[in-house]
């Protein structure tokens, strides 16, 4: 999604709660049997919650203990966060919300995206935040608060503030990454030619610049006459048990993603890149499988599908560009943010709502699974109108899969939150596909599969 958008005082009459607790809201009950005919026989409504006015969702993350039975919904416009409990998630629960203080005097995107991290045996929860010039916090990135201390409301407290004031517009995206070392980063997408890495323990610690260590550049363009690619959309770090590298696969806008070896994370170094691939001007979301041997891309258009790349097929100036298979749930239509948990794909598809496809052939995934959380015409979206919410998108947003059990949480712009679990599929572990156990969930006591001990940096 782009990374601004101006929206000056458009929903003031709507920022009513700045910052504080709420009661439990009241969640909508699915059908007795959990089905109903908007979906796949296959899914199962567990729950949903409306979450008010339009275009208000932003990214939803969910706690991966079961333990720690939370979820976090990031407020589009209202420039905040709301924490559900789904530890019954038939009957889930908003426990806490969070708004920025004066915020009808912001303006911009507000609340995107947010990841939650363990460190030092306590929680805590990064909130991105984009705001533009011409009102308050224009160079503020993300709050950070310790949620250790959830259920309890009253326990949830701000422990600090992430700016940048050489990059005003905040972070489109974060990614939290336990790194090979034990160290725990955060990656940050700014409104320029670079991404920042953060050291959360110096955060923590109080360190200059928030506990800035590196900036990821974003390269010239491979392709001939692109010129430069201008920011990073968001991220997929992982560690490569078999290279015993940590690796960072960004995706690029206008267009292209770039595979940067981060095992030494203050000196990035530029691996590879996916380009100059015929049909494509944007790259949007990029992810790998466990073993790092399959790519795949959203571009984020209209009419384009999501591409899948053989990792290993990068000719000598280390350059990908050929898809060996492709996706879509409507021609017509196009996907947003996916989570992969191979062999399937879980994909927030906009109009198309929740679908699943599986791509243990790379050249011929297939649909297994879907859901449709929007419920309005699709001219809605479609309608030629003057802003990117009614020319480009509408419904499904985000989504998240918590490994142990298989819940699948889901955040539609209108629509707000809705959980799911999908037939035969009670939870993720790579091991049982012959797989490292990689995805974007993070190891925070042990660190990745596969890593040995490491000097910390």
């Amino acid at each position: 999604m782009p990374h601004t958008f101006d929206v000056t005082r458009l929903f003031a009459l709507a920022l009513a709660a700045i910052v504080g607790t709420v009661a439990p809201a009241d969640a909508q009950s699915p059908p007795a049997d959990g089905r109903i005919e908007q979906g796949t026989a296959n899914v199962e409504l567990v729950s949903h919650i409306p979450l008010g006015q339009a275009f208000s969702v932003g990214d939803i993350e969910i706690e991966q203990e079961i333990s720690r039975p939370y979820v976090y919904v990031s407020r589009w416009l209202l420039g905040g966060v709301d924490i559900i409990d789904v530890s019954k998630p038939e009957s889930s629960q908003i426990i806490y919300r969070w708004r920025i203080e004066n915020a009808e005097l912001h303006r911009g995107s507000g609340g995107t995206d947010g990841k939650y991290f363990k460190l030092n045996d306590r929680y805590y929860y990064a909130q991105g935040l984009q705001f533009q010039q011409g009102g308050p916090d224009a160079d503020l990135g993300a709050v950070v608060f310790d949620v250790t201390g959830l259920p309890d409301p009253e326990a949830v407290r701000e422990v600090g503030r992430i700016r940048d004031a050489s990059s005003p517009g905040g972070f489109h995206n974060l990614f939290a990454y336990k790194h090979s070392s034990g160290r725990v980063l955060l990656f940050a997408t700014v409104n320029g030619d670079h991404a920042n890495i953060y050291d959360m323990q110096l955060f923590l610690d109080g360190a200059p610049n928030s506990g800035l260590i590196a900036q990821l550049p974003v390269p010239t363009n491979p392709c001939p006459g692109a010129g430069m690619s201008h920011t990073y959309h968001d991220f997929y770090i992982a560690f490569d048990a078999e290279t015993g590298q940590d690796k960072a696969y960004a995706a690029s806008q206008p267009v292209g993603t770039y595979v940067f070896d981060v095992t030494r994370p203050e000196e990035p170094e530029l691996i590879k890149s996916v380009a100059c691939v015929p049909g494509v001007t944007r790259d949007h979301t990029f992810a790998v499988s466990p073993d790092h041997k399959y790519g795949i891309a959203e571009g984020h258009l209209r009419y384009s599908p999501i591409r899948m790349f053989d990792m290993e097929s990068d000719d000598a100036t280390g350059m990908i560009t050929r898809p060996i298979g492709a996706w879509t749930a409507d021609w017509k239509k196009h996907a947003h943010n996916f989570e992969m948990r191979w062999p399937y794909v879980f994909v927030a598809n906009y109009m198309e709502g929740l679908q699943v496809f599986n791509m243990m052939d790379p050249e011929n995934p297939y649909t297994v699974a879907s859901f449709d959380t929007y419920d309005q015409p699709d001219n809605i979206a479609y309608g030629g109108g003057a802003s990117f919410f009614t020319e480009v998108a509408n419904g499904a947003m985000g989504l998240d899969v918590r490994n142990k059990d298989g819940l699948i949480i889901v955040s539609d712009f209108t629509t707000g939150f809705w959980a799911f679990r999908l037939d035969g599929f009670q939870g993720w572990n790579g091991n049982d596909w012959g797989m490292p156990n990689i995805s974007t969930v993070q190891d925070w006591d042990n660190g990745p599969e596969g890593a040995k001990p490491a000097t910390v940096f």
